[in-house]
């Protein structure tokens, strides 16, 4: 695995701590220069000083030219990390949704955008999207987070099928509840869901690490999520009818 990273240049956003300070442990124990990003600048030069990388804090939309600076030109590897568990219905108010495109979905096209000119030119390059199981199933309580994390999904599948054969390598990580900040904030129905299945961010370090190892495209922390979205595809009414059974335990309990 050394080799796949060794000296790599890795790029890896809302590292400040939970699931993205574990990746840009992981890829420096690696042997990869990474720069750690966080809108919190103190978080980002704690988890820098600890692997000896390179704190580069902001908005993870803006990211890419400072981080391809402070690594000397060029990235090699960029982990979409950053994101925000909004909750809420459709009734969510519009900033809430605008926000919740904006981070979990766009800054993921942007840095595509920006990205993409020199790995295809130069016919290599890694995209990490971290989604969530939301991406592939839904989680009650959390429209805004479940549609976009949706969208995320569908844009690393996009980036894979569109330019693999030029070199691109993409991996959709899609964990269910990870002992984080954001499992914390979800509340009640994280209670009920994710928290009971919980692992902790390392874990899913390990999992991405073994999908780059076996070159794959969907990194599933949780095994199980694989079952759950055969039976989605299978029998997506009968899927639907177990996940409102779920909603009105949630509801019944709050």
């Amino acid at each position: 695995m050394v080799g796949a990273v060794q000296d790599a240049g890795v790029v890896v956003t809302g590292a400040g701590g939970g699931i993205g300070a574990a990746l840009a442990r992981r890829f420096a124990d690696e042997g990869a220069r990474v720069v750690v990003n966080d809108l919190d600048a103190e978080r980002a030069q704690a988890v820098a000083d600890e692997i000896g990388g390179i704190a580069v804090p902001g908005d993870a939309s803006e990211i890419v030219g400072p981080a391809r600076d402070a690594l000397g030109g060029t990235v090699d590897v960029y982990c979409a990390n950053a994101g925000l568990g909004s909750a809420g219905t459709e009734a969510a108010d519009e900033q809430v949704w605008a926000a919740a495109w904006d981070v979990n979905v766009m800054a993921h096209v942007r840095a595509a955008h920006q990205l993409l000119p020199a790995w295809l030119e130069r016919g290599s390059g890694r995209f990490v999207s971290t989604v969530s199981a939301a991406g592939l199933l839904t989680m009650i309580g959390a429209a805004p987070y479940s549609v976009t994390k949706h969208g995320a999904y569908a844009f690393a599948e996009w980036l894979s099928l569109t330019y693999r054969h030029r070199g691109l390598k993409v991996h959709a990580i899609c964990p269910q509840g990870v002992r984080t900040d954001m499992l914390t904030a979800s509340g009640s129905a994280g209670e009920l869901v994710l928290a009971p299945t919980a692992i902790e961010p390392s874990d899913v370090a390990d999992a991405l690490f073994k999908g780059i190892e076996e070159d794959r495209f969907l990194i599933l922390p949780h095994p199980e999520v694989a079952g759950y979205y055969q039976a989605r595809a299978a029998e997506p009414d009968r899927w639907l009818t177990n996940m409102n059974h779920i909603q009105q335990r949630w509801e019944e309990a709050r």
